[in-house]
Formats: structure tokens, C-alpha cells, sequence
């Protein structure tokens, strides 16, 4: 770990994930909590919210920051993702660690940039995720494990090296799937799918009622959909040593993402 610790381009990689968090945050959430439509309690105070609009919003903005810094960072913008990843064994464990950080501490940024910025709209809890009226814990939680589920299968299958039958985009897809995702859960949780999106909501509204679920859901979701797809549905071949060997250094042949050469990095671009 410590080898990898030295290394310009781990960093590199770190400080984009910080970066395209910042904006995908400032974006998505921002699209949410115009003038016209303020949101309380996953309600607008007004006219209804227009739910395609913010769907699109967040997958439109995941898209284009995977499209921006995928090369160098892969892009993950989300600790389930990671997760996946890293339980897929295509990162190391002090990488996953280190973004899962950068995630959350861009998301309060971006949060704490929103909070200046729409500081005069009544009853801003600045995209605070919470259960519906009618929703309780459990039913919350089991809608998160399932939009997180279909998020991180799509981003382990998108990115899959070994396959060859992947033409379009891949930032496009995962963009898709995180719009999908938010049409599905909006209307129940404000939609999560992504703990640091939540934590950095939660963190500057002062506000972790049932915050939790935000957390568990995902990561149920996220590690879920990576033993399915890589025990299951797409086994890999590489062994235990292999598998330790990408935990402790990030070093793997099938999935070499330390190399200084930028085109190596592989985890949101086709084959």
C-alpha cells in the first residue's frame, strides 16, 4: 500500500474524484431546489416538482464528469461504486478508503457552495433525503437496495474489459442508470443511491433523521451486485493471490489502473 501511496497518478486520481463530485453535487442537487420549485420533505411547497427533469439532471451530470476525469480517476463519484469496485477486486483497499473520503468531503463542499447560493428560499433543506409519507424504514430501505443494485450491476457490466460487444458510450450508460434510479426513488426516499450525496445533505441541513438507511441501502445494494456479477453472472478466473494482490497494492494484470500512462485506466471506458 505504502508504494501506492507515492504514487502521482493515486493522487491525481484522488483529487478528481473530489473535483467531479463538487460538480456533479452543485449540478444535480442544484437542479432540484430552483426558486420556482422549492422542495420540503421530498414535496414541493408550490407546483409539483418535475421529476424527469431532476432525474435527468443527475444522470446528465454523472455522465459528463465520468466522461471528464473516467481516464483518470475511473470516475466512481458514489462509495457504493467503490465498493462494488473494490469488492470486484479493480481497486485497492487504501484507494477505495481515499475516494470514499474525497466523495463525501466534495459533497459537503458542493452542499455548503448550495446552501450560500439559494440561502433565501424557504424551508431549504438542501436535498435532504427522507422517507415519504407513508414510507416506513424497511420499505425505505428496500427501495435504496434496489436502485443501488441496478446502478452498480450496470457499472460493473458497462466496464467490463473481458467483454467485446460494448460500442456505445459507457459514461452514458451509467448516467442512464443513475436516472433510472432517481425515476424509481424520488417519490420514496428523494432517492440516495449514493451515501456521500446523502452525508453531505444531511451534514449541512443538520439534519440525520433516518439517515441510515442512506448508508446501509447502498452498500447492501453496491456489494450485492458485485458477488452476484462476479461470482455469478460473469465468474472471474483469478485466484485468491490475485485477489489479495489488488486489495494491499492495486497491481493485477487483468485490471492494471497504476500505471503512469492514462490510457490504462479502464473502469469507465468500453474495451
Amino acid at each position: 500500500m505504502a508504494s501506492e501511496f507515492k504514487k502521482k497518478m493515486f493522487w491525481r486520481a484522488v483529487v478528481a474524484e473530489f473535483l467531479a463530485m463538487s460538480l456533479f453535487i452543485f449540478i444535480s442537487i442544484g437542479s432540484a431546489l430552483g426558486f420556482n420549485f422549492p422542495v420540503s420533505n421530498n414535496e414541493t411547497s408550490t407546483k409539483s416538482q418535475d421529476n424527469v427533469k431532476v432525474s435527468l439532471a443527475f444522470g446528465l451530470s454523472i455522465a459528463t464528469m465520468a466522461q471528464s476525469v473516467g481516464h483518470i480517476s475511473g470516475a466512481h463519484l458514489n462509495p457504493a461504486v467503490t465498493l462494488g469496485l473494490l469488492l470486484s477486486c479493480q481497486i485497492s483497499i487504501l484507494k477505495a478508503i481515499m475516494y470514499i473520503i474525497a466523495q463525501c468531503l466534495g459533497a459537503v463542499v458542493a452542499t455548503a457552495i448550495l446552501s450560500g447560493v439559494t440561502s433565501s428560499l424557504p424551508n431549504n433543506l438542501l436535498g435532504l433525503n427522507s422517507l415519504s409519507s407513508g414510507i416506513n424504514a424497511g420499505q425505505g430501505l428496500g427501495i435504496e437496495i434496489i436502485a443501488t443494485f441496478q446502478l452498480v450491476l450496470c457499472v460493473l457490466a458497462t466496464t467490463d474489459r473481458r467483454r467485446n460487444d460494448v460500442s456505445g458510450s459507457a459514461p452514458l450508460a451509467i448516467g442512464l442508470s443513475v436516472a433510472l434510479g432517481h425515476l424509481l426513488a424520488i417519490d420514496y426516499t428523494g432517492c440516495g443511491i449514493n451515501p456521500a450525496r446523502s452525508f453531505g445533505s444531511a451534514l449541512i441541513a443538520n439534519n440525520f433523521e433516518n439517515h441510515w438507511i442512506f448508508w446501509v441501502g447502498p452498500i447492501i445494494g453496491g456489494a450485492s451486485a458485485a458477488l452476484i456479477y462476479d461470482f455469478i453472472l460473469a465468474p472471474r478466473s483469478s485466484d485468491l493471490t490475485d485477489r489479495m494482490k489488488v486489495w494491499t497494492s492495486g497491481q493485477v494484470e487483468e485490471y492494471d489502473l497504476e500505471g503512469d500512462d492514462m490510457n490504462s485506466r479502464v473502469e469507465m471506458k468500453p474495451k
